[in-house]
């Protein structure tokens, strides 16, 4: 049976984005196809979607879900760091809005084989792209334990990055470390459970899965100069699930509002830089109470937006 797909922050980004007939929209993070479906619905008869997401599943699923809108829609297989390509290839120019919806889908998280979850046996993998070589067996079973802390601390924010990265090396020593049990329990023996809001293997499965699928340099090359993808006054939605992620969306989006880039008190402008886009959102937008019981996994959401000038 097909693991259910839950679209998160839906009513927000498209009241952000304000789909229109007769215009084309991107879905850089395709999943199931949920904020794809919302789009199409909102922007008929006409207005087109192209999808694109590096996972198969995600791709078959989205397919089979959109394909009622025939032509309307289009799914292309790949990471939205590569977005400005495809267009190109797909014959599209500007876009009138884009979406990224940076969290791990419904279907991800409940395929156990995948490994992405601390709560069922699985292989270490968390590849996004099963074609890549790179998954999470290698890093945890390959890589020093001065690499190990380093992802740890720096893309799981976890404080005890050392005591966990030692804790490994010295597993694997006796016998390499095979399933998502294993590496849970050698956490749990590190950290105990105490009384914690999250489970203890949280940051840890949060910082192999960033490091497998290189998620923050996808999103920082994204954020370089996303904003060419819009057409004047297009448009650009990103939800966020962690403080790395929404930290970089909102730095990014106060550099394109910025009129200029020099220092403090730099008497005359020479940066030649000309603002980009307006901040739609002043602050991140959180999801609504209701969304939050009904779905839990969407309490850590961020909303940001801005709009092309």
């Amino acid at each position: 049976m097909e693991p259910a797909h839950v679209t998160v922050m839906a009513r927000e980004a498209i009241a952000f984005l304000q789909p229109q007939p007769g215009r084309r929209y991107l879905d850089g993070t395709l999943g199931g196809g949920g904020h794809a479906e919302r789009i199409l619905e909102e922007s008929s008869p006409d207005g087109q979607v192209a999808g694109l997401d590096w996972d198969d599943m995600a791709l078959d699923m989205a397919q089979r879900r959109l394909a009622r809108f025939g032509s309307r829609f289009m799914a292309r297989r790949a990471s939205y760091a590569a977005a400005e390509q495809v267009l190109g290839d797909i014959g599209w120019g500007a876009v009138d809005g884009a979406l990224l919806d940076l969290g791990l889908s419904s279907m991800q998280l409940d395929s156990a084989e995948r490994g992405f979850s601390f709560r069922a046996e699985a292989r270490l993998d968390m590849r996004m792209d099963k074609r890549q070589a790179l998954d999470a067996d290698e890093i945890v079973n390959r890589y020093s334990r001065e690499a190990l802390e380093r992802i740890l601390r720096e893309y799981g924010e976890e404080p005890q990055a050392r005591r966990l990265a030692q804790a490994m090396v010295d597993a694997r020593a006796i016998r390499a470390i095979e399933s998502t049990a294993e590496l849970v329990e050698l956490i749990v023996r590190v950290k105990g459970r105490g009384a914690r809001e999250h489970h203890p293997a949280t940051q840890v499965f949060q910082a192999l899965r960033i490091a497998v699928n290189r998620e923050l340099e996808q999103l920082e090359n994204f954020l370089s100069d996303g904003y060419r993808l819009l057409a004047p006054r297009g448009r650009i939605v990103i939800i966020s699930f962690h403080s790395l992620e929404d930290r970089l969306v909102k730095t990014a989006f106060r550099k394109w509002n910025a009129t200029c880039l020099c220092p403090p008190r730099t008497p005359i402008c020479g940066c030649g830089w000309a603002r980009k886009a307006r901040l739609l959102t002043r602050r991140a937008v959180k999801p609504q109470a209701d969304e939050v019981q009904t779905n839990p996994r969407a309490r850590s959401a961020r909303l940001r937006a801005v709009e092309r000038i």
